[in-house]
């Protein structure tokens, strides 16, 4: 973990270069295990972890809100939460989201992978809440799939919808970009994706592709698929066009 946080340091530095006003990073930015057992004997809560402190020690430093998902232990220890924090700019965590849908797959030619086997699934979505960029909802990765949670933040007007991930590989080449596109589509909202990138152990290796798209469903940015180091992507966020999408096509549910 005290690597992963020296990279997002590295990314941080970046992002205030460019004059960002938040940062979004990816699903489980603190570590991706090799088995649940890992998992589970590395997780901290945020008070003992090194890494979510190292991260609001910077957003301080920095007055710059950070997006990141990390895991946190369960009441009973016997799993973790795949968790989405939101770290203002004076480095208080201020919302928190447990990923609803957990990534349980069995592909034929592809990956085997239970994410249930150690981790608690979460039971509510969370409000889109005010930021320094607009008003944001925070989904994970396999949420992407379920598009019912994306059109309840839209109804709750919200801006920017999160999708942290951790793709594979060959779901992200069939998946990834159409499925962002159609959510910012269909909410009418910008979608920030930031994703891990390359090899993590024997077993796992992300797509990649990090993208932010625009309410339209135009690829605003996007990063590559090959692990170059620690990088940003940057967009502006135009509320304004957030605004006149929804006005010039209202999309009035009718079901």
């Amino acid at each position: 973990m005290a690597h992963n946080l020296q990279q997002c340091r590295v990314i941080i530095e970046k992002a205030v270069s460019v004059g960002a006003r938040a940062l979004f990073l990816p699903e489980a930015s603190d570590y991706i295990a090799s088995s649940p057992a890992e998992t589970r004997a590395l997780v901290r809560s945020t008070r003992e972890s090194e890494f979510v402190r190292g991260l609001q020690e910077e957003a301080r430093s920095a007055n710059l809100a950070i997006n990141v998902g990390i895991h946190e232990p369960t009441e009973d220890g016997k799993k973790v939460k795949n968790t989405l924090i939101w770290i203002d700019g004076c480095g208080e965590i201020v919302q928190r989201y447990q990923k609803l849908h957990l990534f349980d797959v069995d592909i034929e030619g592809g990956p085997i992978l239970m994410e249930s086997k150690s981790v608690e699934k979460g039971m509510r979505i969370l409000p889109p809440f005010d930021t320094p960029v607009g008003r944001v909802g925070l989904t994970i990765c396999f949420d992407l799939r379920f598009p019912e949670i994306s059109l309840a933040l839209k109804r709750q007007n919200c801006q920017i919808i999160t999708f942290p991930s951790a793709f594979t590989t060959q779901t992200g080449k069939a998946h990834w970009d159409v499925l962002l596109r159609a959510r910012a589509i269909e909410c009418q909202s910008y979608v920030v994706a930031a994703a891990q990138v390359g090899a993590h152990n024997e077993k796992r290796t992300s797509y990649g592709h990090s993208s932010i798209i625009s309410p339209w469903g135009e690829i605003v940015a996007q990063s590559g698929g090959v692990s170059l180091g620690p990088e940003i992507i940057s967009a502006n966020i135009d509320l304004d066009f957030v605004a006149r999408v929804k006005r010039e096509m209202p999309l009035y549910r009718r079901t």
